[in-house]
């Protein structure tokens, strides 16, 4: 055996020194599954080939394999928004969730003083929906942005997903871009007249004054897990089971692992969930946000730094172990909001979390629902808008389980108002709906 043989068989050998016993997951243990309920998918067998070449893998390592590798990702294969999809999101619920987003948008603009062009950038935008509302708004309110010069910046993985926004949103299929070197990978103008663009990353995006919008996209960003030990935090990986060749099983590192810097040291909670990506990308948001203005509103499931173990699947509208097939439901972790204020490091100034039921209620979803049934005489369309609204706004459904969280320029919450002189009120949804 050669030396460089012997050092990688070394390396193997110490990765599988796994602590004896399994951690066990909130939702679902392990993989503990009759043989016959865990069909060996495609996803499987190569996640099983990677573990047996290099040893465990860090649940990041596993979401992202799972979601978004090129040739076997949940993102890249399926549609899974909608009805016939493993979840539904706020946006096919109800027309009105979009409208006020629309809503606050426009809002924020008047607020900082309607500078004669933004861009409004959306990460990860599902299949276009709640743009579409959104946009709808912009072109009812079209005198109060006229003058205004709007681009749409899309900011999607999924070659899947971004043609069925491309039909979503302009109506028609957009081809891909063949420019050599060029960022946007298509291109096209949406069917109220605004131009649009797709890219694979944020930092692609152009920079200047802009609007970000993230709805349930930090929620599938790939998280690290750790459990506290006797000695000391421990990273929680995924390996083989041992008893069937077939399964994957949760153990925990033998030592500390680099990903444990993440962790703060005043942590006082046994088990953490950390997203670096997430870290990431809040830092490109608040360094754009500071420099050129904007601001960024983000939706998810979250908690601010309580919550311990959320990593969870979804196949069929239904919780779904996540270490079964792999590659055919969906993987999702709450969103720790504390963790995206710490990461800001304070270039920019944050609002929230708070829930949705109180975000909606602020920006005025009950005189927007009022206004929509007096309008209808359609039973059915006023069942379908009072269901709609009790499922947003109902704290056992999405009113409490859901939080919104922005992050604006400082001199937005201290300045004055560059037309009225008035002191600045908080954004819209934050506070009352102010509009001027």
């Amino acid at each position: 055996m050669s030396v460089l043989a012997r050092v990688a068989a070394r390396r193997l050998a110490a990765a599988r020194a796994v602590i004896p016993g399994l951690w066990r997951g909130q939702y679902f243990s392990s993989g503990k599954e009759p043989a016959e309920n865990n069909p060996v998918t495609p996803m499987l067998r190569h996640l099983i080939y990677k573990i047996k070449s290099t040893g465990p893998i860090t649940v990041a390592e596993y979401m992202r394999e799972v979601l978004t590798n090129p040739a076997k990702g949940y993102y890249v294969t399926r549609d899974m928004l909608g009805g016939k999809g493993d979840f539904i999101t706020s946006p096919e619920i109800s027309q009105i969730f979009g409208e006020l987003l629309g809503i606050w948008f426009i809002s924020e603009w008047i607020a900082t003083g309607k500078n004669a062009a933004f861009q409004l950038v959306e990460l990860g935008p599902g299949r276009g929906t709640l743009l579409g509302d959104i946009l709808r708004v912009f072109s009812q309110l079209g005198s109060v942005l006229r003058n205004c010069d709007i681009s749409i910046h899309l900011v999607e993985v999924s070659q899947k997903l971004s043609e069925i926004q491309a039909l979503t949103l302009t109506e028609e299929k957009v081809p891909l871009e063949r420019e050599a070197g060029s960022p946007v990978y298509m291109k096209g103008v949406t069917k109220s007249g605004i131009p649009i663009s797709w890219y694979r990353d944020l930092q692609d995006v152009p920079k200047g004054y802009s609007f970000y919008l993230a709805h349930e996209f930090f929620d599938v960003l790939p998280v690290h897990k750790f459990q506290k030990t006797p000695q000391g935090w421990r990273e929680v990986l995924i390996d083989i089971d041992p008893q069937v060749s077939d399964k994957l099983r949760f153990v925990l590192a033998p030592c500390a692992t680099p990903a444990e810097a993440f962790i703060q040291c005043d942590e006082t909670r046994n088990h953490v969930e950390v997203c670096p990506d997430a870290g990431v990308i809040i830092q490109e948001l608040s360094q754009r946000i500071a420099l050129t203005g904007g601001a960024a509103l983000i939706a998810d499931y979250g908690h601010d730094g309580t919550k311990t173990d959320t990593f969870r699947g979804f196949c069929d509208h239904k919780l779904h172990d996540v270490l079964i097939a792999p590659g055919t439901a969906d993987l999702t972790a709450d969103v720790d909001f504390s963790y995206l204020r710490r990461m800001s490091q304070e270039k920019v100034a944050s609002l929230g979390p708070i829930s949705q039921q109180t975000f909606l209620r602020n920006m005025g979803i009950d005189v927007r629902l009022k206004i929509l049934l007096d309008k209808s005489d359609e039973p059915s369309l006023r069942e379908q808008l009072l269901q709609g609204y009790r499922m947003l706004m109902n704290p056992e459904k999405m009113g409490e389980r859901f939080n919104f969280f922005a992050l604006v320029p400082h001199q937005r919450l201290h300045g004055r108002n560059r037309q009225t002189n008035a002191c600045q009120s908080k954004p819209s949804g934050f506070g009352e709906l102010v509009w001027r």
